[in-house]
């Protein structure tokens, strides 16, 4: 008699054990095709000051946004209508050749980029004279540029340079040439 009760129980059985595998396997066809999140989705920004993201300046343009002392007291500097101060970085023709604008003349250069920090080897300028604003902030602007400590460069929106010079100042870019 027991015989024949499995075989009877194992009958009534079957269709529910049929139709939960086809559940799970349905379950597991959906859960498959489901859009993976990337793990650097929520991930924090990456550290501006890493020297490797300072590899990313090349064929970069920049116009100076704030400069602040080490006191954290704000220096005027002029907006995008007045002639911003600018710097373009540039690997054209195989070499690193640096140019912009200092307040009230064009000025152009080399510069490198070693163990994360960007350095300029001697400037060269135009020679106007200047009695504006912008002017008298052109000689403590490439004073700046040959004093630099820490270069930081974050290329996630806003994307932007950050200059630390030797006396704690910090000058922001905001890239340009986007």
């Amino acid at each position: 008699m027991l015989t024949r009760s499995i075989p009877r129980r194992l009958a009534r059985v079957a269709p529910c054990l049929r139709t939960a595998a086809a559940a799970l396997s349905i379950a597991t066809l959906l859960g498959a095709c489901a859009i993976p999140t990337h793990p650097d989705a929520s991930a924090a920004p990456p550290d501006p000051f890493n020297p490797a993201a300072a590899q990313l300046l090349d064929d970069t343009s920049w116009t100076l946004s704030s400069w602040n002392s080490a006191d954290g007291a704000a220096r005027a500097v002029p907006s995008k209508d007045q002639g911003p101060l600018t710097l373009a970085l540039s690997t054209e023709g195989g070499k690193r050749h640096a140019s912009g604008f200092s307040g009230c003349n064009r000025f152009a250069g080399t510069y490198a980029l070693k163990d994360g920090k960007l350095s300029f080897g001697p400037l060269a300028g135009t020679r106007k004279a200047c009695v504006s604003p912008a002017g008298e902030l052109e000689r403590p602007f490439l004073d700046a540029l040959a004093r630099i400590e820490r270069t930081g460069v974050q290329m996630r929106a806003p994307q932007q340079m950050q200059l630390i010079l030797d006396n704690g100042d910090t000058l922001v870019f905001d890239r340009s040439d986007q």
